[in-house]
């Protein structure tokens, strides 16, 4: 079995966050290098290249967030997010933005039905800037 077919899931969990970059196989490692939007998609790459147990002998990988561009296309695209239980706006925006303290950009964007920033309910759908 060859790294590509053993990291599998680690370059499928890439190309669906869309990291812009490639995964070669060459001198018996594998080589991750690219950019993803935000940090949560970095680092969903790395939980998935972690779930090979001998992962640091095999891999090589170099993954950025690029931050503040993300944003925009995300307004662009209309990206949602439905809560559920047990969210708070500042695990949303940890998952999203990889940082917890963005959870007021979550908030302003959805004004027109948060008054309070602790108070969401499961089943809302809030836009996510």
């Amino acid at each position: 079995m060859g790294l590509r077919e053993k990291y599998n899931h680690a370059i499928q969990t890439a190309k669906t966050v869309g990291m812009q970059g490639q995964a070669d196989e060459r001198d018996g490692k594998l080589y991750f290098k690219g950019t993803t939007s935000t940090q949560a998609e970095a680092n969903s790459i790395w939980d998935a290249i972690k779930t090979v147990p001998d992962w640091s002998k095999d891999v090589v990988a170099d993954i950025k967030a690029t931050g503040g561009t993300a944003i925009g296309n995300a307004v662009k695209a209309g990206r949602t997010y439905t809560v559920v239980a047990g969210d708070t706006l500042s695990k949303i925006a940890k998952d999203m933005f990889g940082n917890a303290d963005a959870y007021h950009k979550i908030f302003e964007a959805n004004r027109d039905q948060l008054t309070d920033p602790d108070k969401i309910k499961p089943g809302q759908v809030l836009r996510i800037p």
